[in-house]
């Protein structure tokens, strides 16, 4: 099983396949990594050699921003609009859509499941 950014990527599936189960990593960026390093995208991750593992570990190490350190970053970007309180904050810290969706009704993803309200018959 081969482990690269932390990460137990499947063994049994392409390479290509395998890589985005790295957070960060998407169709895209699996697929400039599998040409930086040199790798035929249709080949099975039990197929690579230690040393094209070790190489798709450095590359991913150098260039991209993956796991932990992309979680806290983008945890740090929605904390630094909290503390500035501008509307997104604000639409943050109250734990609701951010991006214009309406909430009379949806947005049970975000609010979470509906609350009865007392007294609140027709």
């Amino acid at each position: 099983m081969a482990r690269i950014a932390g990460v137990n990527i499947p063994t049994n599936k392409r390479v290509v396949i395998a890589l985005r189960y790295i957070h960060g990593i998407g169709p895209a960026f699996a697929q400039e990594i599998c040409e930086k390093v040199g790798v035929d995208a249709s080949r099975r991750v039990n197929e690579l050699t230690d040393a094209e593992v070790i190489k798709i570990r450095e590359t991913i190490d150098a260039d991209y921003m993956v796991e932990g350190d992309l979680r806290r970053d983008t945890s740090m970007n929605i904390k630094r609009l909290m503390d500035l309180g501008c509307y997104r904050g604000l639409r943050h810290r109250r734990k609701l859509p951010v991006r214009g969706q309406r909430t009379h009704t949806n947005a049970r993803t975000r609010k979470g499941p509906a609350k009865p309200i007392a007294g609140k018959k027709k």
